[in-house]
């Protein structure tokens, strides 16, 4: 009940009384009020959870205040520990061995690109060796064909030659026969 106020039914003009003080009077001098005393303590037990709620509230955020804070303060202490541990000895020997891994690295890395920059000037004398050698054929090539052809050219003109010499021969060949023949014939 919230303490509503509320008109008792048999009396009139007197001033109405809230719930809890109606209970109180209505129990004043009865056999009830034990009972309704007993109604009361079983309902602050059993059904208003307030002061233990409240009890318990105080009791955590004392533990939270007094153990959290001392822990976090641990926390801290041992975070800033580790920093400080972290930046004085670890972080000088970890740029140490950086510094002294990166060396080694760049050292091979130069060697490797000295090496690969060597085979690749190798490659390219050996392509333009073989470049050079292919031109060399070709001109070679060129040189025995264009030969080839002055030969043809040549034995081709010879060949003209004699035959022509061969026509000339057997025009004279045949037009002396052909005189022979008309000395003949005259007969």
């Amino acid at each position: 009940m919230s303490g509503a106020v509320t008109a008792s039914p048999g009396r009139s003009g007197a001033a109405p009384l809230p719930a809890h003080r109606r209970r109180e009077a209505l129990a004043a001098g009865s056999p009830i009020q034990p009972i309704i005393k007993d109604v009361g303590e079983i309902y602050s037990r059993l059904l208003d959870h307030r002061p233990v709620i409240q009890g318990e509230i105080r009791y955590f955020v004392k533990e939270f205040e007094e153990k959290r804070g001392l822990r976090e303060l641990r926390v801290l202490e041992n975070l800033k520990n580790t920093i400080f541990e972290t930046n004085e000895h670890v972080l000088p020997k970890c740029e140490q061995a950086m510094q002294d891994n990166l060396s080694e690295a760049f050292k091979r890395l130069q060697a490797a690109n000295d090496m690969i920059h060597r085979l690749q000037e190798r490659e390219h004398e050996e392509r333009k060796l073989h470049a050079d050698k292919l031109m060399a054929r070709e001109e070679k090539r060129i040189a025995h064909w264009d030969e080839f052809i002055k030969e043809q050219e040549n034995k081709q003109a010879e060949v003209d030659e004699e035959h022509r010499k061969a026509m000339e021969r057997l025009r004279e060949q045949y037009s002396e026969m052909e005189k022979e023949l008309a000395k003949y014939v005259s007969f």
